[in-house]
């Protein structure tokens, strides 16, 4: 079964050689495979025991089995009442007993155990050797798969074989309904319909599992509703394969779809599934890889950051986002934050155009839920909620127990307002960098015109005639209601200057679009006008004599702490110092003023960048797994490479780290990732672009002694290779660009053309 092999290369792979299972839930994480349409975390499929104990406060569930459908919401029995993401029946439980004992690593010795996330293929592939209390060995191969290719498939296989011993072998493969959310509406041999209790949504699963033994296929004993029992007499040598495919759909009487999935799947067989989706998967790589030489640990954190990425996206769904969590855990009940526009987009961008066209049809898609909450806080235009499901509408609670059991109000629904600003950074980012005309004629001049007039309608003026943004919370979320967030304030008036250009652009070359759309929105002929205007009197904050961009209005009035003792901790700062006291201080949660660095490169010179990235860098905490990568990137930007490389690696321990900390079994964290990708690309690489081209200021870490990506920029594909000595860039797709590497610009013109820089040491 040379399809059960792990890759050969340990670059193209994540190994857990050994069975933790204090470990497990959070590796289960790590090791979920997804397509952007179905995601399925690592859990085991046999041997491993039933998930029925209550939650209590000092355990936790060493396995938490998982399957994910994208946009499948509902509102679950819990306090507060917020939209979550719906686990459904895990389809891929196995249960082998031998002469009728349970097969289970935690009963007889364990003689091996691996697991493998094979990135190339897209793959978990898991292999373990036990020895029964009765002295039979028997040896379990798996692996698994959500096709790529054909975003509804699925597969399993388990190979199973006696190594010495006999014993009569029952196998039965069932689908497990403990760990769903969803009520059965009909159970049949081969087809599950299921709906959400409070929202009405349908899902659908067609399956079909079958058995090889010695060549021949072999019926089952038994059937019963999605669970079918085999049962022989097993002898030393003897071994069978499970194979087991299914077909999902969503949506409105989606049994029909989930069949015709099934069918397609079974039309061209399990091998054909396997190679159309290694396929796939090649030509994403193909497009995504960031090849690292000198430095493993890098090579690995990459490849782990684009290996999620890639599985978190589904360029045919408009309706559907990426989570903080995506599909690999229950974390944030499944909500969308800012981590998709400012961590993650960039990727998709740069690298998988119409995966990033898809998530801002999303935000295009939920603009009617942006603008009801503008609405409802008595502002204009649309203000993107701060955590949002399906639909768009705000599903921040008001209200979260914490750890010790007290009821605190949550403000970040109603306060941290950036969002706004960050989708509509995206937009622009995707428009410029695209090309995509069509998008930004038909939803991205919409999205900034409308977020334009809530920027224009929130920024109140001052009697010092400027206009203010008062009481919101910022990136960093240890200040609630602080007013003029350096970070807030900045990039709504970017935002707002934006909206002017585009409002032109579209009157310029779309006029019946421009006109239709003033139209529909009710535009008046002066609004771009106040937008300008808006812009130009925001408030730029404080700077201080020695050049520090004051984050908020008195922020350095409080006190100096030393982050020191919490950096190496993740969570509760305000249980171990108060929150009264934290919100007194000068201690960051995380990037605020260094993420609006990173996103504004060019919006302060180089030495007062510098000395604003030295002032907050010291008081950060990074209390969230965003912050390192966000210092990561503008640490490199700024040269200052080994502080970067050692944010870098900091970040990638978030996912990666040997001993996980607990929160990891929510999920891998997607903007850590994204973060990670543009601290590489952006950052080391140096990655910028232009009008007419692009812009490479490479500042590699010394163990790097390659790095080799591809950009895609206005139709164009360049293939880009740099080293310690120089770059080199070869067109594969597309017209002539221009290149700019340090003081020289050359053109890159005509297909396969080659240019080679050196770099002054």
């Amino acid at each position: 079964m040379e399809v059960l092999l792990p890759p050969d290369d340990p670059a193209w792979r994540l190994d857990e050689p050994v069975y933790q299972p204090r470990y497990e839930a959070a590796a289960e994480s790590r090791f979920s495979v997804s397509n952007g349409f179905l995601g399925v975390r690592g859990s085991r499929e046999a041997s491993r025991g039933p998930t029925w104990a209550a939650w209590l406060h000092n355990f936790s569930w060493s396995s938490w089995p998982r399957t994910f459908v994208a946009g499948l919401f509902d509102i679950p029995n819990f306090t507060p009442p917020v939209p979550a993401l719906v686990p459904v029946a895990d389809w891929m439980r196995v249960r082998i007993h031998l002469d009728g004992a349970l097969l289970r690593l935690d009963h007889g010795t364990l003689l091996g155990h691996s697991r493998t996330l094979d990135y190339r293929r897209g793959l978990l592939l898991t292999d373990w050797r036990q020895r029964t209390v009765a002295g039979v060995v028997a040896r379990v191969r798996t692996l698994r798969l959500v096709s790529q290719s054909d975003r509804a498939i699925g597969l399993q296989m388990l190979h199973f074989e006696l190594e010495s011993g006999a014993a009569a072998v029952t196998l039965e493969a069932a689908f497990d309904h403990s760990v769903s959310g969803l009520e059965a509406v009909r159970l049949d041999a081969d087809m599950g319909l299921w709906r959400t209790e409070q929202t009405g949504q349908e899902l659908a699963i067609a399956c079909a599992a079958d058995l090889a033994r010695g060549g021949h296929d072999a019926p089952p004993g038994a059937t019963a509703p999605l669970a079918w029992t085999w049962g022989w007499t097993g002898q030393a040598g003897g071994s069978a394969t499970l194979r087991r495919m299914i077909g999902v759909a969503r949506g409105a009487s989606p049994q029909a779809a989930a069949r015709a999935a099934l069918d397609r799947a079974y039309g061209i067989g399990w091998r054909a599934v396997l190679d159309s989706h290694a396929a796939a998967w090649a030509q994403r790589w193909q497009a995504a890889d960031v090849e690292i030489t000198g430095d493993p640990a890098a090579q690995q954190a990459l490849r782990f950051a684009v290996y999620h990425m890639t599985s978190a996206a589904n360029p045919d769904d408009e309706h559907v986002s990426i989570g903080a969590r995506a599909l690999t855990g229950d974390g944030y009940l499944g909500h969308v934050f800012w981590d998709t526009e400012s961590y993650l987009l960039p990727f998709y961008t740069v690298a998988w155009p119409a995966a990033a066209r898809a998530l801002l049809m999303y935000r295009y898609h939920s603009l009617d839920g942006a603008r009801a909450k503008a609405a409802k806080l008595g502002w204009r235009g649309a203000m993107y909620a701060w955590e949002s499901a399906d639909t768009g509408a705000e599903t921040t609670p008001d209200q979260v127990l914490d750890p010790l059991g007290r009821l605190v109000d949550v403000l970040t629904g109603k306060l941290e307002q950036h969002i706004t600003a960050d989708v509509s950074y995206a937009v622009w980012q995707y428009w410029q960098i695209s090309g995509d005309a069509a998008f930004q004629r038909d939803a991205g001049a919409e999205i900034l015109i409308e977020t334009a007039r809530f920027w224009a309608s929130r920024a109140l003026p001052g009697p010092d005639g400027l206009r203010h943004i008062r009481n919101v919370i910022g990136p960093d979320e240890f200040h609630e209601g602080v007013d003029d967030n350096a970070y807030t304030n900045r990039l709504a008036a970017w935002s707002l200057r934006r909206a002017v250009e585009a409002e032109a652009w579209l009157r310029q070359n779309w006029p019946d679009h421009a006109a239709a759309l003033a139209a529909r929105l009710q535009l008046s002929a002066d609004e771009s006008t106040v937008w300008a205007a808006a812009a130009d009197a925001m408030a730029p904050g404080v700077t201080s004599a020695s050049g520090i961009l004051e984050q908020f209005e008195g922020y350095f009035a409080l006190e100096d702490i030393d982050p020191t003792p919490f950096a190496a901790r993740q969570g509760g700062i305000d249980m171990v110092l108060g929150h009264a006291r934290v919100q007194g201080s000068q201690l960051l949660k995380q990037a605020d003023v260094v993420a609006l660095l990173g996103l504004l490169p060019d919006m302060l010179p180089p030495a007062a960048a510098k000395a604003n990235f030295d002032y907050y860098a010291a008081r950060c905490t990074h209390d969230s797994s965003l912050s390192r990568p966000m210092h990561a990137l503008v640490a490199a930007r700024l040269g200052e490479t080994e502080t970067a490389l050692r944010f870098f690696r900091e970040g990638a321990g978030t996912d990666l780290a040997a001993t996980p900390e607990p929160a990891a079994a929510g999920g891998v964290r997607m903007a850590t990732l994204g973060g990670l990708w543009q601290a590489a690309v952006f950052g080391f690489a140096g990655v910028s672009f232009n009008a007419d081209g692009i812009t490479l200021a490479p500042q590699l870490p010394p163990d790097w002694q390659t790095m080799t990506f591809r950009l895609h920029w206005q139709g164009r594909r360049v293939l880009v290779r740099l080293s310690q000595t120089g770059v080199q860039a070869t067109l594969e797709h597309g017209d002539a660009l221009t290149l700019r590497v340090g003081g020289a610009a050359v053109v890159l013109g005509g297909l396969g053309a080659v240019v080679a820089i050196p770099q002054t040491p």
